[in-house]
């Protein structure tokens, strides 16, 4: 019988945000796959475990995950973790996830801290529909691309962003979606130094180009204003009457059917069909 592989998530910053549930899973894994050895080895230490661990991250993911997949497959257990949140999210666990799919080892998620959750929750930007972009694109034309394809987008926008990249991240934003955009500014969630800065783009691009920002950061993004619809005209009622009788509805109740939709006044619209009906005679 194939081993599992466990999905667990670390904390993002505070040690003390490890859940009980997490820290047993680590305890009873047979192994641990971590992004970086060196920092997973500290949140061991802290819960006082010890452990095998194998290093799996985004330039090994490819044959690694083949090793991986082959010790779940003779039974052991695994425990995926990265260095600070949940593991497959913006991560390459994502592709150990697909892997393990396709092989039908069961795959088993420990909740636990997500730092763009958080953000999200304290950004004070709606939050009931939102779409998580994580890293922007590094070429030049791939990012442009990016950020066109998000110029309409209604929801609210999450972005993760490394400090030394942050200045030229806002002002791509400011030139995308204008400098009145507003934006939240999560930065080193639940550590010593947490800030969350509500603000707007222009105005972000000003603050950071003064203070040269430190840690990571996950930016919160307002979506676009919904795009408004243009009001139907009495024409426009009228092709829909014309469609309707031509599939056999009177004209009262083709009228009635198309005043509703287009929102037109009943009885401009009737008294425009009987007009035209008098001319077509």
């Amino acid at each position: 019988m194939a081993g599992t592989l466990y999905l667990v998530a670390t904390p993002i910053g505070n040690l003390g945000d490890i859940s009980l549930r997490a820290e047993e899973t680590l305890r009873e894994v047979d192994f641990i796959a971590a992004e970086d050895t060196r920092v997973t080895v500290k949140l061991l230490n802290h819960l006082d475990i010890k452990k095998p661990m194998v290093s799996y991250y985004r330039h090994n993911a490819d044959t690694r995950g083949d090793e991986l997949v082959a010790r779940l497959l003779a039974g052991e257990s695994c425990a995926l973790v990265t260095d600070a949140g949940t593991p497959a999210i913006s991560d390459p666990g994502e592709e150990l996830v697909a892997q393990c799919a396709a092989q039908d080892i069961p795959v088993v998620p420990i909740p636990g801290a997500c730092a763009f959750v958080n953000a999200l929750a304290v950004s004070g930007l709606p939050t009931t529909r939102f779409t998580f972009e994580g890293f922007l694109p590094m070429n030049k034309k791939n990012r442009r691309a990016h950020l066109e394809s998000l110029l309409g987008e209604e929801r609210t926008m999450v972005f993760h962003e490394a400090p030394h990249k942050l200045l030229s991240t806002l002002t791509d934003f400011q030139e995308a979606f204008g400098p009145d955009r507003r934006i939240s500014l999560c930065r080193e969630l639940t550590k010593l130094h947490e800030e969350v800065v509500r603000t707007t783009l222009g105005q972000a691009v000003e603050r950071y180009r003064a203070n040269p920002p430190k840690g990571e950061f996950v930016l919160v993004i307002e979506g676009a204003p919904p795009a408004r619809e243009e009001e139907a005209t009495l024409e426009d009622g009228l092709a829909m009457v014309a469609r309707l009788q031509a599939q056999g509805a009177s004209t009262r109740d083709a009228v009635k059917q198309a005043a509703a939709a287009c929102k037109l006044s009943r009885k401009a619209l009737y008294d425009l069909a009987v007009s035209q009906k008098k001319e077509d005679e």
